[in-house]
């Protein structure tokens, strides 16, 4: 009788309020979206006017409008520059590196899910985000204290049971090494989040029926978790591919060191070298319309090719 009822329901003409009756029904929630909307509106789209002066001879002194129309002129000189490409080239190869760590969320997510000790599950979580409150300054004065050739604690234990120095930050490939190594530390719990909240909505029964069929726990995660947390990972994975071309300033700027800036040296870090330090603000702001072209190119291909491949996407 009950299902019978469900069903005369489910077959009830649905009405649709109009825009006015929603909006007063739902205006809380209205007055809620304001804030990220105006959030949005002046420091993402108003500012977006100011695009113009890669297309200009910018003079401070005469502002955005009154400086002189120069075209493609600012992009030639960009495009001629050597470190320009060697700090492009930097960028997409240090995004590379930290695209071979995304599973590392996946994989955490997974493992606090399967743990059964509530305090110990809870412990483990807060540890794991922690390191996202740290500013990358501390972050980097702590990677120099541990890893310091000379005064390092590291290097120091490993002086004081008779081995050599490790170059860690001086050294290229170490230091791209160590750099993945604090972007991990960094980032990966914070990432866990979003997989932790997907999981949350995989129907228990189809655990407690594998479990009934004799499934192990690992047949479980392969069949039944990856699987419920597929569209997830498939929109995270296209917005980090998104972000190909683009790459924060705190994190290359606080690791980077003479040295190793033949590798750490980045677009971001290029912009504030180049355009703010040396007051090019129209050579910055050409970089930056470069970045988000690219950015934008990476992201709608990477689309295009989940929908291909696995009817999934982002839009």
């Amino acid at each position: 009788m009950q299902t019978e009822v469900r069903r005369a329901r489910s077959s009830l003409p649905v009405k649709r309020l109009n825009g006015m009756a929603a909006f007063k029904r739902q205006w809380p929630l209205y007055l809620l979206m304001l804030a990220p909307m105006t959030f949005f509106l002046v420091f993402k789209y108003i500012p977006m006017a100011g695009v113009v002066v890669a297309f200009k001879d910018y003079n401070i002194f005469r502002g955005v409008w009154a400086s002189e129309w120069v075209g493609w002129d600012v992009f030639r000189e960009i495009f001629g520059m050597p470190q320009f490409y060697k700090a492009l080239r930097n960028t997409l190869m240090l995004n590379v590196i930290s695209l071979l760590t995304f599973p590392i969320p996946i994989i955490l997510a997974i493992m606090l899910n399967e743990l059964r000790v509530k305090w110990y599950k809870r412990v483990s979580q807060t540890l794991l985000y922690l390191p996202h409150f740290i500013s990358w300054v501390i972050v980097g004065g702590m990677v120099i204290q541990l890893l310091a050739t000379h005064t390092g604690s590291v290097n120091e234990f490993i002086k004081s049971v008779g081995g050599q120095p490790v170059p860690f930050l001086e050294d290229t490939v170490l230091w791209i090494l160590t750099y993945t190594g604090a972007g991990v530390w960094h980032y990966a719990g914070w990432g866990t989040i979003l997989y932790l909240a997907a999981l949350t909505g995989i129907n228990k029964e189809l655990y407690e029926a594998a479990e009934v069929d004799g499934a192990s726990r690992m047949r479980r995660i392969w069949h039944i978790t990856l699987p419920g947390i597929k569209p997830t990972i498939v929109v995270l994975f296209i917005i980090q591919i998104g972000h190909m071309a683009d790459i924060s300033f705190e994190q290359p700027y606080a690791l980077q060191n003479g040295y190793v800036m033949d590798v750490a040296q980045v677009i971001s870090t290029y912009v504030y070298t180049v355009g703010i330090q040396s007051a090019q603000f129209a050579l910055a702001t050409a970089v930056g319309l470069f970045q988000s072209v690219i950015g934008l190119i990476l992201l709608l291909t990477a689309e295009l090719i989940s929908r291909k491949v696995n009817q999934q996407g982002i839009f």
